[in-house]
């Protein structure tokens, strides 16, 4: 079983604002749906419902305690279940957000692929969790700018 994890952080670690992203990169946007095509992804219900509509060519798992989704999504009450229905999986699951999820899987996760993005929010409201780079080999993928803000794709991966 693979874990990754994918998300676009500020300076300071800034994830989002009002259940939306915080910088508009288009780049960034591509790389997303590149990295992420073929697999599953697994996020909160907040982040299933920022979403413009269900993400083609992906399997969609949101941990939630509502029920109310389509007959597409795997839906888990908790993560404990999700580990165990996927511990013999060979696939790579990427976690696509919120906040607290990449909390609860910041330690399980194999590869971190971060958007670090040159620029910083002073009003964001979640941020990425903390995590120590010294545990992980860093390499970056590829440097980019968008709109005037410049950003790299950087994948850590757990030593």
């Amino acid at each position: 079983m693979s874990y990754s994890i994918i998300a676009a952080i500020g300076k300071n670690r800034e994830l989002g604002k009002d259940n939306d992203l915080i910088w508009h990169l288009p780049n960034d946007l591509k790389f997303f749906r590149e990295v992420t095509t073929g697999k599953t992804i697994i996020m909160g219900r907040k982040t299933f419902d920022s979403l413009p509509k269900m993400l083609p060519n992906r399997k969609h798992i949101v941990i939630s305690s509502s029920n109310n989704f389509n007959s597409e999504v795997k839906v888990y009450k908790d993560i404990k279940q999700l580990l165990l229905d996927y511990k013999n999986s060979l696939e790579e699951l990427f976690v696509i957000g919120g906040a607290s999820i990449y909390k609860q899987f910041i330690d399980i996760a194999d590869k971190l692929y971060l958007t670090e993005v040159d620029a910083e929010c002073l009003d964001a409201s979640v941020y990425f969790p903390e995590f120590d780079k010294n545990n992980y080999e860093k390499t970056i993928l590829k440097e980019n700018e968008d709109n005037g803000i410049k950003y790299k794709h950087v994948l850590y991966k757990k030593l």
